[in-house]
């Protein structure tokens, strides 16, 4: 049957509908391999070249993404830095948090439990070099400072202040120096990630040993 003259205008005027084509997300899984991927460029370029000279775009090359993509992770390369303290140290941290020692332990025995054997690997892992990079680098770049002691060292005191008065109250410690001033347990190990990269390369220094000798003196052994 012909079109009438009125229908035939409608069919002109009409827009054309087209399929709607809804465009599906990236998986959590793929999401989560892609900021993997990001983390881990950016620490392989921190510790190789230095937080001033990595860039947004070595770290794009090295994870072998697009620049643009990594600002939808992390705005900026101090972002870039806080998730890698937060990956390297922070989430792989042994805990010594007071709460987690076992009934009738000790604190110093915890504290070798625990504390004593991330200490040992502080070498081995990429611990020591994020601190180094703190040092060296840090008066140029306060930020990471502040986020390295954000994330690292002021939870770390604290939880050293709660286990020293627990263990002034239990009698272990004989005076109130390791409550006052926590610094005292991990000075040796600053001083060795110090002497091992900036003193005496030719004489590594064994940070662990260190830190087990602080004990035996901190503990009066």
């Amino acid at each position: 049957m012909p079109k009438t003259p009125q229908a035939a205008a409608a069919a002109r005027i009409a827009p054309s509908r087209k399929p709607v084509i809804r465009r599906r997300g990236a998986s959590p899984e793929k999401t989560a391999h892609t900021r993997q991927s990001i983390v881990d460029a950016a620490l392989a370029e921190f510790l190789e070249s230095g937080f001033a000279n990595t860039t947004i775009e070595s770290v794009a090359k090295r994870a072998g993404v697009a620049k643009g993509l990594i600002y939808r992770y992390f705005p900026a390369k101090e972002a870039l830095f806080s998730a890698v303290v937060q990956q390297e140290i922070v989430n792989a941290h042994i805990d010594v948090d007071d709460a987690k020692r076992a009934p009738g332990e000790t604190v110093e025995a915890f504290l070798r439990r625990t504390l004593v054997v991330s200490i040992r690997a502080i070498e081995k892992k990429s611990r020591a070099d994020i601190a180094r990079m703190v040092i060296s680098e840090g008066s140029h770049f306060p930020a990471i400072t502040d986020i390295y002691r954000r994330d690292v060292i002021d939870p770390l005191l604290q939880k050293i202040k709660s286990l020293a008065i627990a263990a002034r109250k239990s009698g272990e410690l004989k005076d109130d120096r390791l409550v006052k001033n926590p610094y005292l347990l991990v000075a040796p190990v600053w001083a060795g990630i110090v002497i091992n990269k900036f003193l005496d390369r030719a004489h590594p220094v064994d940070i662990g040993e260190l830190f087990e000798m602080q004990l035996d003196l901190v503990f009066g052994k």
